[in-house]
């Protein structure tokens, strides 16, 4: 082989090589998207008669290609991810990414619920807005913005400060409830209604460097919120990102962790965050889990729902 490609360097000059390493390369590379195209294809055409195979398009075929080709995921969990039907509180900064993500991912309804503009301190970390939608209420200009990055699937915008009537009627229609807002009452109303509507809240939080994210009330001996976090936590224990200020990426990080965790129980995949609690440190690097329990006294959920 050493000799070959000694004798090749004397006939064809160093970038003369560069240029065909790179046009097979490129060869390859078109073959391994015809053939991931094809695995989707094939996939879809497999699964039970009881998906929409009807409703998929070729143009979605190659859209999800690489969802559909994952073994875990497949054409039923892709056709799982297309009807379902996900709520999104709040499209600040974990809103932003996990609307993006679910958005991409071809999650076929997703409603979001918020009452503010775009502004330009959100720039810093908010990456679905842009100065041009300065003044624009965001669930209107997330609304716009999703449509562009994937015609296929529907955004309801609310563009309303959340209550508990409009929680009630509203997480009715919706089969997975996302919290992504940055204030304590908000979260303790949105885990009320998941409990009472029985829901799944997948919850998220960030500060300065930090974040935490946790699937609730996935099944009925799961902890909600309320069992993990009772009462509101005393003034700067938990300071907003306006006071405290948050590293821009981090909330890029905690919601992508969060769309991740929304297509894994759409789909039925791997393992969710039921039960424990993932905390990530941007600033040492460090990531762990915690263990979570269903607190049978909790004032919200009670035990009700215990086996």
């Amino acid at each position: 082989m050493d000799g070959f490609l000694n004798a090749l360097s004397q006939i064809i000059s160093p970038q003369g090589a560069f240029l065909l390493v790179l046009f097979w390369a490129v060869i390859f590379y078109i073959r391994f998207l015809r053939r991931a195209s094809a695995t989707a294809r094939e996939s879809l055409n497999n699964r039970p008669d009881d998906t929409p195979k009807s409703q998929m398009s070729d143009a979605e075929l190659e859209r999800y290609a690489r969802h559909i080709v994952l073994r875990e995921v497949g054409g039923q969990g892709q056709a799982k991810l297309r009807n379902a039907r996900v709520l999104v509180v709040g499209a600040g900064g974990l809103g932003s990414p996990v609307l993006s993500y679910l958005a991409a991912a071809g999650v076929g309804t997703i409603g979001v619920v918020d009452d503010d503009t775009v502004s330009l301190s959100n720039l810093q970390r908010q990456v679905l807005f842009n100065e041009d939608q300065f003044n624009m209420p965001k669930v209107f200009a997330a609304q716009s913005s999703l449509a562009k990055l994937n015609p296929f699937i529907s955004v309801l915008p609310y563009n309303r400060r959340l209550t508990v009537s409009d929680a009630q009627t509203l997480f009715a229609d919706f089969d997975l409830i996302i919290d992504g807002t940055d204030n304590f009452a908000t979260r303790q109303m949105v885990n009320t209604a998941c409990i009472i509507q029985n829901k799944p809240l997948l919850s998220g939080a960030i500060t300065q460097w930090e974040g935490q994210l946790s699937l609730f009330n996935d099944t009925p001996n799961t902890p909600c919120y309320a069992c993990v976090f009772p009462t509101e936590p005393a003034d700067g224990l938990a300071p907003d990102c306006a006071s405290a200020g948050v590293m821009g990426a981090l909330p890029g990080i905690i919601g992508s962790m969060m769309a991740a965790e929304a297509i894994k129980h759409i789909t039925g995949a791997g393992k969710t965050l039921s039960s424990e609690m993932l905390i990530f440190d941007a600033l040492y690097g460090d990531t762990r889990k915690v263990k979570i329990m269903k607190n049978p006294k909790c004032h919200v959920c009670g035990g009700q729902n215990e086996a």
